[in-house]
């Protein structure tokens, strides 16, 4: 009786016959039976058709498997959910990370407009969209010193605004 609790592949792959399994009933078909009911046929097609059942089942069994071994029960996802919820400490973290953060940008800002106009562009095209100092000089067509120059003293002042605060 133990096969008719098993899966539908463990059931058919067990069992002496073949398996059907209906939604209200499952039936074994033996070799004896299969032999009776078709005089023709001999034990190697009902071995054949034993193995082809075993293989039809076996897909099954694999498919549902790769369809189903992610599904979780609706009762365990408020234990994910409230993993997911942060701790008021961590929550305090992350805003004062955020709050820092902001903090920073408006320093930034700060320190930006402190500089002169060719600074803030020189220090902006240099940091901000990664130019060399070469490509720098050539698109404002001057001498790849004075690029230097400005940039050193664009940090100097930035790094003064900064120790500031």
């Amino acid at each position: 009786m133990k096969i008719f609790l098993d899966s539908d592949y463990a059931a058919n792959k067990n069992a002496r016959g073949i398996v059907y399994r209906f939604a209200n009933e499952t039936l074994v078909v033996t070799l004896e039976d299969y032999l009776r009911e078709n005089p023709s046929k001999t034990e190697a097609d009902f071995a054949a058709l034993k193995a082809l059942s075993d293989a039809d089942y076996h897909e099954t069994d694999r498919r549902e498997y790769r369809q189903t071994w992610k599904n979780v029960p609706i009762a365990g996802m408020g234990e994910v959910f409230a993993a997911l919820d942060p701790t008021p400490e961590e929550a305090f973290a992350l805003l004062e990370r955020e709050l820092t953060y902001n903090q920073k940008c408006e320093l930034a800002m700060m320190a930006l407009e402190k500089l002169t106009a060719v600074q803030r562009r020189r220090y902006l095209l240099y940091h901000g969209k990664g130019l060399t100092m070469r490509q720098i000089a050539e698109m404002e067509g001057t001498f790849l010193n004075a690029i230097h120059q400005s940039l050193v003293s664009a940090e100097k002042k930035i790094k003064k605004i900064l120790e500031k605060a």
